[in-house]
């Protein structure tokens, strides 16, 4: 039949109405196109945000974003292993340092019968440079007998304020009190009056330290011993130190040979100008002190001129062949404590770093041997112990009776009003005198 059918509801139904239609769609077909049009949608979606993007940020702001990225993440690379280096570097330079715990027990045994200190924020030190043939490259200056004597020993005081240092050499053939000392077997030695370097023999560290506190009256507060290679790699690492020669030297015992006249030299032979003596001069103990002190000098103002305590890049060689034949107390066996150390000796002024040698003449039983020259030590000893200045002038020089300022140690003039006491005035250089004029 044409005729249309109408339901109950009165809605019109056939083929050809639109709810028909619907139903007779394809499904899979309906998915589909449902799908990409929701594909679509999203694609157009992304497009607009990424174009939204481009248009507010162009290329250049991404390459921008990039190279910050890539900067940022090597610069945290670069720091992380520099800090790994430099850590490497004072491991490697702390773990050099040999301590001397032996010492300290010995010293810690007899503190009843050590000096008290008495000037603030000064400091002594004991300087010795040990003639020990053991250890890498010191067999060839003779044979390890399995001793080692003090082939130099300095107290170095530094002033309180820092604005001053006073190296004192003490003779190897000073004859001294000696107490009482352990050996290396445990033993013990009885006390005796001999001479000085017999005490480093016998006792070592503490027995040196012990022996220059009973003549001194100055409180040791530490101690550095330094080797043969210790001292060689340290003028080594400044690269070389300039002296000048009034003599030609010749000397096989120092395996030393320089021509007369302006010198730089290097470690090895430096080690051998410092401990040459009968060939040099009258062959005395005396003059080869004073020519270690004015190498010691040159040294010193080698180091300042060159701006070596403030470039890490020549720093680092000095303390590494610094601490490699180093051994101190506990109180210095680090890296930072070192550090500390020349950080507060490196702006005093290289003409107030003063050398001399303890007022010392032969000894009256003996040519060979030295004794103290009175009240001149005492008077050297006294000042250093309260932290008051001493004076130096060269050999032969005049010696100006020169004021202190405010010291403490004032005496009244005829008026009845303090006067500041005249600064005593050893024999002695400085490190800001020049070795070739």
């Amino acid at each position: 039949m044409d005729a249309d059918v109408t339901d109950s509801a009165g809605t019109p139904s056939g083929p050809d109405t639109p709810a028909e239609e619907d139903e007779a769609k394809d499904p899979a077909t309906e998915d589909a196109g449902g799908g990409k049009a929701e594909e679509e949608s999203e694609k157009s979606e992304e497009e607009g945000g990424d174009a939204g993007e481009k248009s507010d940020a162009g290329p250049a702001a991404n390459d921008s974003r990039r190279w910050l990225r890539w900067t940022a993440l090597g610069a945290s690379f670069a720091l992380l292993l520099a800090a790994g280096v430099g850590w490497w570097l004072y491991r490697k330079l702390d773990g050099n340092i040999t301590t001397d715990t032996t010492a300290a027990a010995e010293l810690e045994e007899y503190e009843k019968e050590r000096p008290t200190p008495i000037a603030v924020n000064a400091q002594n030190i004991l300087l010795i440079g040990s003639d020990t043939r053991s250890g890498k490259g010191n067999r060839k200056y003779g044979p390890d007998k399995g001793t080692q004597r003090s082939d130099t020993t300095i107290l170095l005081h530094l002033a309180g304020d820092r604005r001053s240092a006073t190296a004192v050499s003490l003779p190897r053939d000073l004859m001294v009190d000696v107490p009482s000392c352990r050996k290396p077997d445990g033993s013990r030695t009885e006390k005796r009056f001999t001479q000085f370097n017999s005490a480093f023999e016998v006792g070592g560290t503490a027995c040196t330290i012990r022996t220059v506190e009973r003549l001194t009256g100055i409180r040791v507060d530490h101690h550095m011993v330094v080797d043969f290679e210790g001292f060689k790699g340290m003028v080594d690492a400044v690269n070389g130190v300039e002296i000048c020669l009034k003599e030609p030297i010749d000397d096989d015992d120092a395996l030393l040979r320089l021509a007369k006249g302006r010198q730089k030299l290097n470690g090895e032979q430096a080690l051998g100008f410092v401990r040459a003596r009968k060939t040099i001069g009258d062959g005395s103990d005396t003059e080869r002190m004073e020519r270690q002190q004015r190498f010691l000098g040159a040294l010193v103002n080698k180091v300042q001129s060159n701006g070596v305590l403030l470039n890490p890049t020549r720093l680092y060689p000095v303390l590494d062949a610094a601490t490699k034949s180093l051994t101190t107390d506990p109180g210095l066996d680090s890296l930072k404590d070192l550090y500390n150390l020349v950080r507060g000796m490196r702006d005093i002024p290289t003409e107030r770093v003063q050398f001399m040698t303890v007022p010392r003449q032969p000894y009256t039983q003996n040519p060979n041997r030295d004794q103290l020259v009175e009240p001149d030590a005492g008077r050297l000893f006294e000042q250093l112990r309260e932290d008051h200045p001493v004076s130096v002038v060269p050999a032969g020089a005049e010696k100006p009776e020169r004021t202190g300022g405010n010291r403490g140690d004032e005496k009244p003039d005829d008026a009845g009003s303090p006067s500041p006491a005249p600064t005593p005035t050893f024999t002695g250089s400085n490190a800001a005198t020049a070795e070739c004029e």
